[in-house]
């Protein structure tokens, strides 16, 4: 069995060797693991990087990092030891935050909560275990319509730079979302997001037409200037993993630094690749 696992593990086997070979010998360092998804939950790690590269090119401080839907809590463990390498890159702290209901899924509402496949009661939490592993998260223990309510006032959060979502249902979600109508100085001006419940199998057969996608939908149909789209770049550079394409983006075009420039280092980088590109060609036309 353990070798029919092995064969049938989507993940390529030099990428669990190089994990582990990272993980005892520290060959690498964490950025370079990060940007070759060889680290765990790489999703997690690459979307609180860039949310914490954002918060430093505006100037930020402190931000917030938030998981919808903890569970058993290996989402929020795994995300303090990703915290912990990027607070070593960037010169921002960061908090977390980690919504559940404490008891396991509610009773699914209607058809776009996918009573098929879920039920009341899966993923329960042992939140006592769970608070004793944990060093920074914080747990926001109650119903989610609620709790995002008086979320701000409440926990006093840094602006939010990086949301996951994990709540299994379009109603739990479409609540979540509400979370953006805060106000925008609650908020970068852009936030990195992750949505785990828009593929699955065939028993599943997750559609537009429920679930997280239904949520996303009707958020960008209900709001002219906020937006939640996928993110390109990470679907183009992580090609061939399937996590890459779970990656979305928050954007609140009336933000008031939505139009803040970042671009530098960027720009810089554009620029001295086309004066190496053109060095040939002008060398050229002068034989």
């Amino acid at each position: 069995m353990k070798l029919l696992n092995l064969l049938t593990d989507p993940t390529p086997l030099r990428v669990k060797l190089v994990r582990r070979l990272a993980k005892h010998l520290s060959l690498f360092t964490y950025q370079e693991l990060l940007f070759r998804g060889l680290v765990d939950r790489p999703h997690y790690g690459r979307s609180i990087f860039e949310a914490a590269k954002l918060a430093a090119r505006l100037g930020y401080p402190k931000i917030s990092v938030i998981e919808f839907g903890c569970g058993g809590g290996k989402g929020l463990v795994c995300a303090e030891k990703h915290i912990m390498e990027v607070e070593k890159l960037f010169p921002v702290k960061i908090e977390l935050y980690g919504f559940d209901t404490g008891e396991g899924l509610p009773p699914p509402k209607d058809y776009r909560d996918f009573p098929h496949y879920f039920k009341a009661g899966l993923y329960t939490m042992d939140r006592q275990t769970l608070e004793s592993k944990l060093n920074i998260a914080k747990l926001v223990i109650g119903d989610v319509k609620d709790t995002c309510a008086t979320f701000f006032s409440k926990h006093n959060a840094a602006p939010v730079g990086c949301i996951f979502h994990d709540l299994d249902y379009y109603s739990s979600t479409r609540d979540a979302l509400e979370l953006f109508d805060a106000q925008a100085s609650n908020f970068l001006p852009r936030v990195f997001m992750y949505f785990d419940d828009i593929y699955g199998d065939n028993t599943w057969l997750v559609t537009s037409f429920a679930g997280e996608l239904l949520a996303i939908d009707e958020f960008n149909r209900s709001h002219e200037t906020k937006k939640i789209v996928p993110n390109r770049p990470m679907s183009i550079v992580y090609n061939n993993t399937l996590w890459a394409h779970h990656m979305y983006n928050y954007h609140d075009f009336a933000h008031p630094r939505y139009n803040d420039f970042v671009a530098e280092n960027e720009q810089l980088a554009h620029e001295a690749n086309i004066t190496l590109r053109a060095i040939p060609s002008h060398i050229e036309s002068m034989r």
